[in-house]
């Protein structure tokens, strides 16, 4: 792919001005908020994974690196697999009273369950 077309944070994909550049700021670095004032929502979600149940975390608020880590002490607390990819952390299976009693028990007062 070519260096001009790679899409940028603000959705700009194509410019017409060959001069134009992707003015990236670096300095805006996302802080990971404290577990405290985290507002997690825990939810059971089957939607395009092959009729798969999956229980979703969403609503974190940090960086790429302490959502995998969240999602990683998930799973092995769970003792399932899983993942973290946009900005959800996934535990496969229905493990929503699992992760809530995780959560809780990990500083994160304000998670809920739907």
């Amino acid at each position: 792919m070519n260096k001009k077309n790679i899409a940028d944070q603000a959705g700009f994909v194509y410019s017409t001005d060959p001069n134009f550049q992707f003015k990236r700021s670096e300095d805006e670095a996302l802080v990971t908020l404290e577990p405290a004032k985290q507002n997690l929502v825990i939810q059971l979600d089957k939607k395009q994974r092959g009729g798969k149940t999956v229980t979703l975390i969403t609503g974190f608020v940090g960086t790429e690196n302490d959502l995998e880590l969240l999602a990683k002490q998930l799973k092995n607390f769970c003792g399932t697999g899983g993942s973290a990819k946009d900005g959800e952390a996934i535990v496969q299976g229905d493990q929503r009273d699992k992760v809530l009693l995780w959560l809780q028990k990990n500083g994160y007062i304000k998670s809920k369950k739907k």
